[in-house]
Parts: structure tokens; sequence; C-alpha cells
């Protein structure tokens, strides 16, 4: 996979490409990430990428013309490893929401160019003529497009053959099934504090791993109709929930309506 970022600030993807698990990728080439300094492609002697709205108006619109450039630039340096166009990616709050289901997707093609905006935006001509996808991190104002790139390229390198020590672990995340992940333990056994001591659930001392997997099932489906139920809505609809999962979540609403709590306790 190839990543191409066009960005004002490639200083800010330095570190997340040296550390951490998924440095490995970047380092073998796995995933190739390569950092486009846009002003490099302004023609002034202030290497200027940004003017005026016209209209009027506050803040500073990305121009054009470099960025028509840098694209140029990419698209003709792609060619000789990634032959074929490839697909743009503007990191705007009106795209579509990134979520495990889109990561999932773009982790199965061969990467794509990263068009990572500041200031109150890019020119609109630049985006009606090469983006591919408006991809958006959530319903907040960031400062640009970087912080989402790299949320998204850490979000999808995980998935990739060898990345993680353990080839299952993204198979047990959260959203990697439609539900939230489910609580996890380690040493000490019992956890000494000033409220009193919290032991380990004794489930995950007993070794029978059928009835492991079935306690982290049920604290999986716990956890997601008490803090994201539209989640638990479209696992159903998707046939993700088998009868024992709708048998349990039958008893949490029952236990929640015998409590009077608003939500089952997980």
């Amino acid at each position: 996979m190839r990543f191409d970022v066009l960005t004002l600030f490639p200083e800010l993807f330095d570190p997340f490409l040296r550390v951490g698990v998924t440095r490995r990728a970047y380092e073998s080439k796995q995933v190739d990430v390569r950092l486009w300094q846009l002003r490099d492609y302004a023609e002034d002697n202030y290497r200027r990428v940004d003017d005026r709205p016209f209209g009027g108006g506050p803040g500073m619109v990305m121009l054009a013309a470099p960025l028509e450039r840098a694209i140029a630039a990419v698209r003709a340096d792609r060619a000789t490893t990634h032959p074929g166009a490839p697909a743009v990616i503007h990191f705007s709050p009106t795209g579509r929401k990134l979520d495990q289901a889109l990561v999932r997707e773009l982790a199965q093609g061969e990467g794509a160019v990263l068009l990572c905006g500041r200031y109150e935006g890019i020119d609109q001509r630049v985006l009606d003529r090469h983006v591919t996808m408006e991809i958006s991190l959530g319903d907040f104002v960031l400062s640009g497009g970087e912080l989402p790139a790299i949320a998204m390229l850490d979000a999808l390198t995980r998935l990739q053959e060898g990345v993680l020590n353990d080839a299952a672990s993204h198979e047990q995340d959260s959203f990697s099934d439609g539900l939230l992940d489910c609580p996890h333990f380690s040493r000490p056994e019992v956890l000494e504090t000033p409220e009193g001591p919290l032991p380990v659930p004794p489930v995950l001392l007993s070794g029978h791993h059928a009835e492991i997997a079935r306690w982290r099932r049920e604290r999986s489906l716990a956890l997601t109709q008490g803090r994201r139920p539209e989640l638990i809505e479209a696992a159903r609809r998707e046939g993700k929930l088998s009868k024992k999962d709708e048998k349990f979540l039958s008893e949490l609403a029952a236990q929640a309506r015998a409590t009077g709590r608003q939500t089952p306790k997980v």
C-alpha cells in the first residue's frame, strides 16, 4: 500500500511513523507513506499557498494552483509503482464518518493520495476535479486534515498482515464484529485498593475456554447495550446476533426493568 500525503506540516507525521507497533509496517514499506510539502509547489518567493476568499469572509483559502501542481507531481511519481488513477481522499466534516467498516474497506486497497486541508478550506474547484472520497473523523472541528490522516493510517495499518504480534488481536477489537470489545484483565489476580480487594473475574482463571468465550461475548453485549445501543440494533439487522445473544439481551432488559436502571449493569 502507498499513501501520498499532501500537507503543509509533514513534520507532524514523523513521530507517528517512528514509534509504536505500526512503525514496522512503515519502516519496511509494507505501508509506504510519502510526505509532500505543499509549499514546494508554490511559485512566488514567499511560498504562498493561501489567499483571501472571493466574496469576503473570515480566514484564508488554500489556493488551487499549488495544489494542482502537487497532485500532478504525486500522480506522476505514483505511476512508477502504482499504475492507475489513485483514490484521492480529503478530510472534511462533510465526509463519510470514519468507522471500522470503512477502515477494513480501505485496508484492502492499494492506498491513496491524502489531501490535508488547512485554514478555511481548499478551493472547491480542486475538490471537484480530484477528490474521490471525503472522510470525517467526527462531528467536531480540527485545525487541519493531518490528525484525521494519522488516525486513518494507524487504523488500517493495524489490519495489515504481520503488523501486530498476535494476528488475532485486531479480530477481537471493538467494532470488529460490530460490537464494543469486552473488558480485559491481567496480573495481579487480586488488586489491593483502599476500597478493598478487586479480584479478576473467576471465569477468566478457570481454563474453560468455552465459558471464557461466552463470558467475553456477554460482557461485550452488555457494554454495547449500555453504551452504544444503536450498535446492537445494527448487529441485529445484519444477522450478527445468535439466539444465545438475544436470550442474554432479553435477560439484561428484564434486569434493567426490575432494578429501574435505564441501562443494564455491565
